[in-house]
Order: structure tokens, then C-alpha cells, then sequence
């Protein structure tokens, strides 16, 4: 079913309602957040969050899209990172966990309400409901390497070849809009063994 056909099966009053608040966030977006209007298909929703100061993220521009099914908002919108990132609480295929898109869901908590607490995900992540597992035992057992690894996922994956804030972007450039997160990139590993051979050579210098 393509998210076309969820606006067909939307009520008028609920197409209204996403419309409104979608208007109100691209108007007054929470800080370090922007959303970006899609007039074709509001069920089809990107947005930007910056990595939050004094976390692993910090200083990274993560892309990510909500997307409203047939059956919102009596079911929450499933969220995805369309930006790589390593997280205990987002699965390979960039879906999130949190309880605000799970059991505590409530038809009245709005949008904004889920970026938010998407973005206090990155400050304070919750390793009881990991989707990455790796990613939730380093955070519970060995937070330095957590933060390393999460560090440098931001670093290779979140951060531009130029400076862009959320201001600066525009999701009509972006080639990772059509899937829920691009395919892994095969450099990947290659790029991280590099960087851990580097950091090792730095430490034996010293």
C-alpha cells in the first residue's frame, strides 16, 4: 500500500488536523528540529534533528521521516532515521522504539510531541527496549566505547562535506526520501577499522 493511499484513508477532519500542525511546526519548530512540509502527501512527513549538545550526536544533522498510516491517530506513525546512526533504540533498517510509538500511545499527543521525545531519545537513550543490541550493551557496560562508536557513526554518516543546520537543508535533495534508511554502505566498516587503526597508533605515540 503506498502512503498515497493512506491519505485517501484519512478522514477529512484528521487531514486537517496533521495539516495544521505540520503548518504550526514548519512556523514554530521545537529547537534544533525542522520539519518539511509535503503538500502531495502529508502522511509522508521528513524532518531534521540535530544531534543535542553533550551527547555522542552532537554537532550531527540527522535526517528522518514519520510516516502516518491508514489508521492514524488511533495508531501512532511509525519513525525512521534516514541518517546512519548508532543507537541503542534504532534498528539497522532506521526504525525507532520508543513508548511514546508503542504502548503509550495516545490519539491526542501530536506530532511535535513525537519529535520531541525522538530527540530527548538521543539524550537519554533506553537500553531496556534496544533494537540495536550491540549498541545497548556498550551502553550499559562500557559507555566509553558506546560513545566512541556512536561518535564516529555521527561523524562519517551525520556530518555534511559542508556545515548545514537544519535551516540549510532541503529534503528535495536528499536521495534517501523514497526507502526508510539507505542500504549500508559497504565502505562502512572499512571507514571505522581505519579510524580505530589511527586512534590506536595516536595512543602507542603517547
Amino acid at each position: 500500500m503506498s502512503s498515497r493511499s493512506n491519505v485517501e484513508n484519512l478522514s477529512p477532519q484528521v487531514i486537517r488536523q496533521v495539516s495544521k500542525e505540520l503548518s504550526d511546526l514548519a512556523t514554530k519548530p521545537p529547537e534544533g528540529i525542522k520539519v518539511f512540509l509535503n503538500e502531495e502527501d502529508i502522511t509522508d512527513i521528513k524532518a531534521i534533528i540535530e544531534g543535542p549538545a553533550g551527547t555522542p550526536y552532537a554537532g550531527g544533522v540527522f535526517r528522518m521521516k514519520l510516516v502516518l498510516g491508514k489508521n492514524f491517530p488511533s495508531e501512532p506513525p511509525k519513525a525512521y532515521f534516514l541518517t546512519k546512526i548508532f543507537h541503542p533504540n534504532v534498528a539497522t533498517n532506521g526504525e525507532i522504539c520508543v513508548n511514546t510509538l508503542k504502548k503509550d500511545w495516545k490519539a491526542e499527543l501530536g506530532l511535535k510531541h513525537v519529535l520531541l521525545t525522538i530527540k530527548c531519545l538521543l539524550i537519554v537513550p533506553n537500553p531496556e527496549s534496544a533494537l540495536n543490541e550491540e549498541a545497548g550493551k556498550l551502553l550499559l557496560e562500557q559507555y566509553e566505547d558506546y560513545s566512541h562508536r556512536a561518535k564516529m557513526f555521527t561523524e562519517i554518516h551525520a556530518k555534511p562535506p559542508k556545515l548545514m543546520t537544519a535551516d540549510a537543508y532541503n529534503p528535495k535533495e536528499d536521495k534517501l526520501t523514497d526507502g526508510p534508511m539507505a542500504k549500508k554502505h559497504a565502505g562502512d566498516k572499512k571507514l571505522l577499522d581505519k579510524k580505530k587503526k589511527e586512534k590506536k597508533k595516536v595512543l602507542k605515540r603517547l
